[in-house]
């Protein structure tokens, strides 16, 4: 009887230092929870002000080579890749809150039928990504962009979200925004950009990568690679061209 009552007393005490060890590891952890959402909320609302000196992704760049960036102001980008780009990358963006969930459902439904899967991501995911955030994919990355997005909607207006894109989206290898985009493949500013200019660039998005460095438009991009994608800015719908910029006659 005696020796039950030592067994019961010692279960009892292990009992109590587990308990005591999750409740402080719970609380510790409430603590990183509640810092993280308090910091990234402050970050996310300050940028709505404060344009960002520097991106995740571009971070990451540097650590290997050289990066191209200057920020341009909303003001000073041609309105002819605001357009070019809602209608290369994100066709509902002016209406949806952060996720085009018509999109979302199409690439689900060709991945069950075995096509090749279209990105999904809106202007306002990408934004989440390429400033907080990695490119590899997994399921930690992707819950944590729909977390920033929510936040970039619920915080920026739309047109701050399409400001901090063009200017931290990679035209290039190295190349980020617009404004370096334009030096570096037009040799104009970004205000100068032509329907042209803005349909090239808005094809290469969102991995920017199919551009080759080099002298002069000619030399610099891809015309076999991106020119069938730039032909979608040539059928952009009316409802989107809210500036009434007018397409060209042609490629």
């Amino acid at each position: 009887m005696e020796q039950l009552t030592v067994d019961d007393s010692e279960h009892t005490t292990r009992r109590m230092a587990l308990t005591t060890y999750l409740r402080r590891a719970l609380r510790l952890l409430s603590y990183v929870v509640a810092t993280f959402v308090v910091l990234s909320i402050g970050a996310v609302l300050i940028l709505r002000w404060l344009d960002p000196p520097i991106s995740a992704f571009m971070i990451r760049e540097r650590m290997t080579a050289p990066i191209r960036f200057r920020w341009v102001d909303d003001a000073n980008i041609s309105p002819q890749v605001k357009v070019a780009v809602i209608a290369s990358e994100d066709q509902n963006f002016p209406a949806h809150y952060g996720f085009d969930l018509k999109q979302i459902n199409d690439a689900l439904a060709d991945r069950q039928r075995g096509r090749r899967v279209r990105g999904a991501s809106t202007i306002t995911q990408q934004v989440a990504k390429n400033l907080f955030l990695w490119p590899q994919q997994s399921w930690l990355r992707k819950g944590l962009e729909a977390y920033f997005t929510v936040l970039i909607e619920t915080l920026w207006p739309k047109q701050r979200i399409l400001e901090v894109y063009l200017n931290v989206a990679e035209f290039g290898r190295g190349v980020f925004g617009v404004g370096a985009a334009a030096d570096v493949y037009f040799r104009k500013s970004a205000a100068r950009l032509n329907a042209y200019d803005a349909a090239l660039l808005a094809a290469v998005l969102p991995t920017g990568r199919r551009i080759v460095s080099g002298g002069g438009v000619g030399a610099s991009l891809l015309p076999e690679t991106i020119a069938p994608e730039a032909s979608l800015y040539f059928a952009v719908p009316p409802s989107l061209n809210a500036h009434n910029v007018s397409p060209p006659g042609g490629l």
